[in-house]
């Protein structure tokens, strides 16, 4: 007869697994095995042990931002705690840090321009916005005005879905249809379509500095589609944290790679990644069928999101854009680095630096948090701030509202970022698309009752 005592003579500690061993090790004897055989076939049904973090500073972390300034300096002390509270998840193997680093929740938690190279797969790492991504498309001779009013006209922004919808392509509607973890969201993602969402996503018109072509340059991720997989993760995730590393911060959890969930949820990811790049090139197709121009070129890539390279490691890009070859089979040799919406859109080719783990900058990043940059402007209108900082654009909130916290002074200065760009060997700029407007969100939520609340309670505070 086995018992739970005998698993503890061999050293194993009680748990709930102990009821299924003991039958099948009690199975095993029946069947003539010796009780050598069954302590050691043991080993195989005994959960794997906790893993505590790792040491401080035990794995390297590859520094590519220099601060400029007092506000510059806060943001890089607090970018480097948090990558090196990361660094102690014990399947993380290295991170870096890119010129436009700026932290994005608790400390440990990935930095948006962080990367982190791991064993396994973390949902929190490439955040909600799955995919975030740009895409661009040379109009040729298209009139610039024209062009961005004809994106005014098919694009939608904000957090709802569009009057009329516009069809996803059928292959990809099957795909989402028979995968497990996307199947509950497939409404949702036809839905959200054609779509592009809020914050800093954007759709971009300018002219290529080397032949004056006019091109389209979006920014969105994969909305609700994306944001419904990444809390599907984070479940997944926190049970194997809680029996595999209970000491892990619960925004690292992992999905180990080999098991069916991980397998399910790389899957799931892949697919994903194609419903974005479709959003992405539906709506440059709408606005060249107002148009009538023609296409003469269109690229990707995308920010946030995770990659396997042959090393069959995991690297996780927070608002970091892949540079190393054949990063993806849609990969070209060109990425796309934003600035803000006054500053010139950089075409580069990235290095695939061993001190950027592959990944080159994905735009500009903040300093500051969005209330604290509109706290800085004081009792400024918004509309004088907005006239000040977009002179020389077309600039657009296709809400109707003023977002300041999108304004070019909320982020990095540009030159600074395009700077240490060069300056740490990430990326070669090889062009530039010269702004001639841009349509954003807008501040959608400007008249919220929750705002309203919140804006008097402050100002009674003040009194």
């Amino acid at each position: 007869m086995f018992t739970g005592k005998d698993l503890i003579e061999a050293g194993y500690q009680p748990g709930k697994w102990f009821a299924g061993a003991i039958e099948t090790a009690n199975a095993m004897l029946a069947d003539g095995a010796s009780r050598e055989t069954v302590i050691a076939a043991m080993a195989e049904l005994a959960p794997p042990p906790v893993r505590p973090l790792d040491a401080v500073d035990s794995k390297p972390l590859h520094v590519n931002i220099e601060a400029g300034n007092e506000a510059e300096a806060e943001n890089v002390a607090a970018v480097l705690a948090s990558m090196r509270a990361l660094l102690r998840t014990p399947v993380v193997k290295a991170g870096a840090a890119m010129p436009d680093a700026c932290p994005a929740g608790p400390n440990g938690t990935i930095p948006v321009g962080g990367i982190a190279v791991s064993e396994a797969i973390h949902p929190g790492m490439h955040s909600a916005d799955i995919c975030c991504s740009m895409a661009y498309t040379n109009f040729g001779s298209a009139d610039p005005k024209v062009l961005l009013d004809a994106v005014h006209k098919v694009t939608h922004f904000g957090p709802t879905e569009r009057a009329v919808p516009v069809e996803m392509p059928a292959e990809l509607a099957r795909s989402i249809e028979n995968h497990g973890l996307l199947e509950p969201h497939a409404v949702m993602a036809r839905r959200h379509f054609a779509t592009q969402g809020d914050g800093n996503h954007f759709a971009y018109v300018g002219t290529l500095a080397s032949t004056g072509d006019t091109i389209l340059v979006t920014h969105h991720g994969s909305r609700g589609l994306g944001a419904r997989l990444y809390a599907s993760g984070m479940r997944i995730a926190e049970r194997y944290r809680q029996r595999l590393s209970p000491e892990t911060l619960k925004q690292n959890a992992w999905i180990p790679a080999d098991t069916a969930e991980g397998e399910a949820y790389w899957a799931a990811l892949q697919i994903v990644r194609e419903w974005t790049r479709a959003n992405h090139f539906a709506l440059h197709d709408l606005a060249a069928e107002i148009t009538g121009g023609t296409i003469e070129d269109r690229f990707w890539n995308e920010h946030n999101f995770v990659f396997r390279k042959s090393d069959g490691l995991f690297y996780h890009a927070k608002g970091a854009t892949p540079a190393f070859d054949g990063w993806a089979a849609d990969a070209t040799d060109l990425t796309i680095i934003p600035l803000n919406m006054a500053e010139p859109i950089l075409i580069v080719r990235g290095a695939d630096a061993d001190h950027g783990l592959g990944f080159s900058p994905h735009g500009a990043g903040r300093n500051m948090s969005r209330t604290a940059h509109k706290r800085g402007l004081g009792e400024r209108a918004d509309a004088e701030v907005f006239a000040e900082e977009t002179a020389e654009i077309d600039a657009r909130f296709f809400c109707g509202k003023i977002d300041v916290s999108e304004l070019p002074s909320a982020y990095k200065n540009a030159g600074s970022v395009r700077e240490q760009i060069g300056r740490y060997g990430l990326a070669e700029v090889v062009d530039e698309v010269i702004p001639h407007g841009s349509i954003m969100a807008g501040d959608w939520e400007h008249d919220a009752p929750w705002r309203k609340r919140r804006e008097a309670k402050r100002k009674a505070q003040e009194r």
